[in-house]
């Protein structure tokens, strides 16, 4: 299948750690995409980088920012405009998950959470919308995860990824008529440097065995196949959805 996508632009978030965003990153390059990549390690950055160019992919634009400071995400989106020329595709992969929280969690965690994993998602994904709608062409995929708190607890970046799930299908009715569609992808349990720090292969498996349907952590790379697909011009006709990738984790059918 030709995903059309050679000599598109891409600025690609989170594409530093040793997971979701950097899978991301490679499998666009290795369709002949422009990427402008971005995080706060740079030399993480320089890393993917050069494992791009090796593989035989366009050289990427690199930017080290970290976008919890103020003006950050506004920063990046002139920086990766300047680099690009246009952004064609927003792959919002910075995020993460907060842990468990309670009632007596202080408010500045719940704010951190909400900047983390929602409001700087928005400050750029409405940065580079509006060069997107010029150009009638443009796809946004947001990584975001599950509304519903995990074993029924509150859990601090639940909140957050359901505000980016309500703003992504509002933002997809809006510039529909553009050409450009809005997805989120909502990882499973998907091998990444922080699960690999925090979890032994061991209890890995029998987290798997448990409650995994297909009995196995997911792979970047197949995470990464579905965010090509979606965009490229085959998919088109895709836009306002949460997609699980998680091996069958998700218990509800809706």
């Amino acid at each position: 299948m030709d995903f059309e996508l050679d000599g598109k632009t891409a600025l690609v978030t989170g594409a530093s750690s040793q997971g979701l965003g950097r899978a991301i990153a490679r499998a666009l390059a290795a369709e002949g995409v422009q990427l402008c990549v971005a995080a706060r390690r740079r030399e993480l950055l320089d890393q993917l980088a050069e494992e791009i160019t090796t593989a035989g992919g366009r050289k990427p634009h690199v930017v080290a920012v970290d976008m919890l400071q103020e003006g950050g995400p506004g920063q990046l989106a002139n920086q990766a405009l300047a680099a690009l020329g246009r952004i064609d595709i927003l792959m919002n992969c910075a995020g993460g998950g907060g842990g468990k929280f309670s009632i007596d969690t202080p408010e500045e965690a719940w704010a951190r959470e909400m900047m983390f994993n929602f409001t700087m998602v928005r400050q750029l994904t409405l940065a580079v919308v509006p060069g997107m709608i010029q150009h009638r062409w443009g796809r946004i995929v947001s990584l975001s995860g599950k509304s519903e708190s995990p074993g029924g607890s509150m859990h601090g970046a639940t909140a957050p990824k359901a505000a980016l799930h309500g703003f992504s299908k509002g933002l997809s009715s809006d510039v529909g008529k553009h050409g450009v569609t809005v997805n989120c992808i909502a990882p499973g349990k998907i091998l990444s440097e922080q699960i690999r720090r925090k979890h032994t292969e061991a209890e890995r498996q029998a987290y798997a065995d448990q409650e995994i349907p297909v009995r196995r952590f997911g792979k970047p790379e197949e995470l990464a196949a579905l965010a090509v697909f979606l965009a490229s011009s085959q998919a088109a006709y895709i836009t306002g959805t949460v997609i699980p990738v998680d091996g069958g984790l998700r218990r509800y059918p809706f």
